[in-house]
């Protein structure tokens, strides 16, 4: 999936997360968007849905907030398991993806015959700028 093939809510709620530079929660979305006739959280959330299942965005689940993906053109769903150092102090979130930890944990549910779904690794702290 491209930008270019994108509803025009999509668009706009992915060009607002891919231009911020900390995650935002849905309402902060809405906020930013009252300005293009978004009105209700349902008309960002069914953008998001979208966005997260083209792998354009994804969840932080422990801040309930989103953020856009690091490789939008690449398409995270090649990218296995993906990683995240979120910053407390600042919120500055940085996304990663390490074969080695993928590979450990896969082979870890696989000896416990555990059939896994989607695997997100948040590692929450303080960055080196606010270190």
């Amino acid at each position: 999936m491209t930008t270019q093939q994108l509803t025009k809510n999509q668009g706009l709620v992915f060009d607002v997360l891919s231009h911020s530079d900390s995650p935002l929660s849905a309402y902060t979305i809405l906020d930013k968007l009252r300005d293009n006739g978004f009105r209700a959280p349902l008309q960002v959330y069914r953008a998001l849905d979208k966005l997260l299942e083209f792998g354009l965005v994804h969840r932080l689940e422990s801040i309930n907030a989103f953020v856009a993906c690091a490789h939008p053109h690449e398409g995270c769903h090649n990218h296995g398991i993906t990683a995240f150092t979120i910053c407390e102090t600042c919120g500055q979130v940085t996304e990663f993806h390490d074969h080695v930890i993928e590979d450990r944990l896969k082979a870890f549910a696989k000896g416990r015959n555990f059939k896994t779904g989607k695997t997100t690794i948040e590692i929450r702290g303080t960055c080196a700028g606010c270190a």
